[in-house]
């Protein structure tokens, strides 16, 4: 039985347009795709079409673990949403347009590892840490 797909979602008060491009511009990911203080992200690359690969590492700040997200673009609606594939699982992002404020919506298939609360709550953080950047910024 295939698992449904965990959600977590975030309104950051913003519009569409600088939410879309904070959310994909490597040079923004750096500093918001990380789901705790004591992590960061050293380096991000997005080659955003349809085939075109997502990367980005993430690390413990004191070097003692780290791993690399890559992702395949399989969909992508400019400014609404988009979707890619990584390790056999997809996730998709929509970005809904309110005027001052934009609602960013992560679907994704969990993976077996880790307890859905854990993939959930790790997920919800990051997102987190992206609204705070994208509003203090």
């Amino acid at each position: 039985m295939k698992n449904s797909k965990i959600t977590v979602q975030a309104t950051v008060e913003a519009n569409a347009k600088k939410v879309w491009n904070y959310y994909n511009s490597p040079n923004h990911i750096t500093n918001w795709n990380f789901a705790d203080p004591s992590w960061h992200c050293p380096k991000a690359e997005n080659d955003m079409k349809i085939g075109g690969t997502y990367k980005a590492r993430m690390e413990a700040k004191d070097g003692s673990f780290g791993f690399d997200f890559e992702a395949i673009y399989t969909d992508i609606k400019e400014g609404q949403e988009f979707t890619y594939e990584f390790g056999g699982r997809t996730a998709t992002v929509q970005f809904d347009d309110n005027g001052n404020k934009t609602e960013v919506i992560v679907s994704f298939d969990p993976e077996t590892e880790n307890s859905i609360e854990m993939q959930k709550g790790g997920w919800q953080a990051i997102l987190n840490n992206f609204k705070n950047y994208t509003e203090n910024n």
